[in-house]
């Protein structure tokens, strides 16, 4: 049985969007990011969920901020969610994290690189929350048939299936945009997350990026009429970020990046 929450994204007028931190920071710029994203989001009437990790498994250096933990990490995502009355996705690297993170989450994310992990992706499908499958950045897109059949064989149908980019080389991403329409033809709706295809992998201790694409590859994925949802990674002062600062956009930037996609689509008919 379907949940309202999926069926509002799977038949959303325009497209929905997933944003926030890529890491749960302060809580005064928690509650700031998601006060100013409801609103924006209610005034444009996109469909939105609040994103953030508790925790980042797979920071470049051992030395990079990781996030607050499991326990801090979920009790501000969940007074974020009672506060603003929108629902929350973060990520799960360990099966042991999924009971936990579904008492608080609408969605659950699976990380790219963990995409292929047959018991995280079946803990997760069991919850019967909704499952995000961020396709691995050396994955073809059809792939993702497989790891979306390993949530469907636990009874759940409820999946998202996201592209962030596919490993050009070393240090690079590229979106080949026959993707959308691979993973469309699986048939669960398709999200495309603009900033973390848009990273520099891994370039010295840290992660770069060109945030400067965000408007353009944006409208160029939604212009496909394949793409369901966008994933973007936002910050009141990116270039202080405490992860992924030089991918994110900040958010006095996303009114206008978000008005520009729901163009687009309004333009093709949508």
């Amino acid at each position: 049985m379907l949940n309202s929450l999926y069926g509002i994204l799977q038949n959303s007028r325009l497209f929905f969007l997933i944003a926030g931190p890529c890491v749960i920071e302060d809580e005064a710029i928690m509650m700031q990011t998601a006060e100013n994203l409801t609103e924006l989001t209610a005034r444009l009437q996109i469909p939105f969920v609040f994103k953030a990790s508790f925790q980042k498994a797979n920071r470049t250096s051992a030395d990079s901020f990781q996030g607050p933990g499991l326990e801090q990490g979920l009790a501000l995502l969940n007074k974020i969610k009672t506060a603003f009355s929108i629902p929350i996705i973060t990520d799960v690297h360990e099966s042991t994290d999924v009971a936990a993170v579904s008492d608080v989450c609408d969605i659950i994310q699976i990380p790219a690189f963990l995409s292929r992990q047959t018991p995280l992706l079946q803990a997760a499908a069991k919850t019967g929350k909704i499952i995000n499958i961020k396709k691995g950045q050396f994955m073809a897109p059809e792939d993702m048939q497989s790891a979306a059949n390993k949530v469907s064989t636990m009874q759940n149908n409820q999946i998202l299936l996201t592209e962030r980019g596919t490993s050009f080389g070393y240090h690079n991403l590229v979106v080949d945009f026959r993707s959308f329409d691979i993973m469309h033809k699986i048939g669960f709706p398709v999200v495309y997350d603009v900033t973390h295809s848009l990273q520099k992998p891994s370039v010295t201790k840290q992660s770069g990026g060109n945030p400067e694409y965000v408007q353009m590859m944006a409208q160029a994925a939604l212009a496909t009429c394949l793409v369901k949802g966008l994933f973007i990674e936002t910050h009141p002062q990116p270039e202080k970020a405490l992860s992924d600062a030089a991918s994110m956009i900040s958010l006095a930037k996303l009114p206008a990046i978000l008005e520009s996609c729901i163009r687009i689509t309004q333009a093709l008919g949508k």
